[in-house]
């Protein structure tokens, strides 16, 4: 066996990562694109997307406005195959719901496709036995948790609390927001028996550090945990082949089918775009 075996890619080979805020404003592009330049791999291309959209909320805090993802889920998915015809090597989907995470992945042809969730909590299995989130408000915690618990993570969920915010306030006084998460990491490990913390919002980012400090456990960033786990994923795709299953439950629609459909046709419903 030698390294031809493995489909190795020359070591110095950069990846690409988009990332999509799943929402049709570009409030979070810049922002985002900013702390992820900060963060990658020198040689690592990075892009921020939003959607295409005439109307959109700032936010999927709602179900009433996930509802959109009906329409939003197919423009995902449109995405995701723009990903693998464009040769991108991962697709992030930047909403802590991870939605249309199952419908993208299967479509997205060699894109590996991750979502902040599910990313988070991969991390977080490899630093503690029992972990919180931290969410921004009461309404969130039922449709969290079942994520979680569909992820086979639920026997690990010491509780999920909420900062009684909104989406769109995370952003706007960080002195606020610092405190808050602050004061309900602390409960969630001295009341609840968390051994870490995850920050149940992507529109939480940039805070983890000082509450990490602060609180003396690990505390994950979900924009920073599916990043890295992305870039990573990318990394080992080129360097051992690793590309996503087609196979079995994997097997992504007959592309003769969809041709002959007429589907998903056109340029990806991208509206804003940001290099990182």
């Amino acid at each position: 066996m030698d390294s031809s075996d493995f489909n190795i890619a020359p070591q110095d080979m950069p990846v690409t990562v988009r990332w999509l805020n799943p929402i049709g404003c570009p409030t979070f592009d810049e922002p985002i694109a900013h702390l992820l330049h900060s963060i990658k791999q020198p040689s690592t291309q990075v892009e921020v997307v939003s959607f295409d959209m005439p109307y959109s909320p700032t936010h999927l805090e709602y179900r009433a406005y996930e509802a959109l993802t009906y329409e939003r889920t197919v423009r995902t998915v449109r995405i995701a195959r723009d990903c693998a015809q464009e040769g991108v090597d991962a697709l992030v989907l930047g909403c802590f719901y991870d939605p249309a995470l199952e419908d993208a992945r299967e479509i997205s042809g060699e894109t590996l496709v991750v979502a902040p969730c599910q990313a988070s909590l991969q991390v977080v299995e490899h630093l503690a036995n029992r972990f919180s989130i931290i969410v921004g408000r009461t309404k969130w915690i039922e449709q969290m948790r079942t994520r979680v618990q569909g992820y086979g993570a639920g026997d690990r969920l010491a509780s999920l609390r909420p900062l009684g915010m909104g989406v769109d306030e995370f952003q706007l006084d960080h002195v606020v927001t610092r405190r808050k998460i602050i004061e309900q990491a602390h409960r969630a490990v001295e009341d609840d028996g968390a051994e870490a913390i995850i920050l149940g919002c992507t529109i939480e980012f940039g805070f983890f550090e000082e509450v990490q400090r602060e609180v003396g456990v690990p505390v994950i960033d979900p924009v920073v945990a599916a990043f890295k786990v992305a870039e990573s994923m990318a990394g080992m795709k080129r360097r051992f082949g690793w590309r996503p299953s087609r196979v079995g439950s994997c097997e992504p629609p007959p592309e003769a089918e969809i041709q002959r459909f007429g589907l998903f046709q056109g340029a990806a419903p991208i509206g804003n775009r940001v290099k990182a």
